[in-house]
């Protein structure tokens, strides 16, 4: 596993596996895919830019032509369906090694696929950092837990006053030329 590269499986990975390597050559990396829906389903796509800087509208309007002119080559779904490309926000996914690291100190809630130390699914508390199988979660008691990474069904960080003031400081372009809304391209 890359710090940089989130782990998906089944359809998501094989989508994943698609639109990786474009996406790094035009400097984004990948942050989720995720397939939501049956009958006309969404791919959604969450993405960063790969220096670090605020994704913005044109950054997501950019990706969203780059990988629908890969997805529409690639064809991974057989009916129709939207793709929908957006930043991974304040608030976002920890799905890569790098974000469990960069966010280390911030809140985050984690959700195992089943019961883990103490028989619980459901953790909050305090990123304490990870590595490529590991993530370390300081608990409201001061307990330090240890979770496989594997066993993580989502982990996200929580909205915090200290978390928005460390992610506007941190970013070099100015947030309020990023957007909520999501460019969508129907297939």
């Amino acid at each position: 596993m890359s710090d940089n590269r989130p782990v998906h499986t089944g359809l998501e990975g094989r989508i994943a596996g698609m639109i990786v390597e474009p996406l790094e050559a035009q400097g984004y990396e990948l942050v989720r895919v995720q397939v939501m829906g049956t009958e006309t389903p969404t791919v959604q796509i969450m993405a960063d830019r790969a220096d670090g800087r605020a994704f913005t509208l044109t950054d997501c309007e950019a990706v969203s032509r780059l990988l629908s002119a890969v997805l529409d080559v690639e064809d991974p779904i057989d009916s129709a369906w939207t793709l929908e490309v957006s930043s991974a926000g304040i608030d976002r996914p920890l799905t890569r090694t790098k974000d469990f690291t960069r966010f280390a100190g911030f809140d985050a809630k984690i959700e195992l696929n089943f019961p883990g130390p103490d028989g619980r699914k459901r953790f909050t508390g305090k990123l304490e950092g990870a590595d490529a199988e590991i993530a370390r979660l300081k608990l409201e008691n001061g307990e330090i837990i240890e979770i496989r990474r594997a066993d993580i069904r989502k982990a996200k960080l929580v909205l915090t006053d200290a978390l928005i003031d460390f992610t506007t400081r941190t970013e070099t372009e100015p947030t309020d030329t990023q957007s909520d809304t999501q460019p969508k391209v129907s297939h």
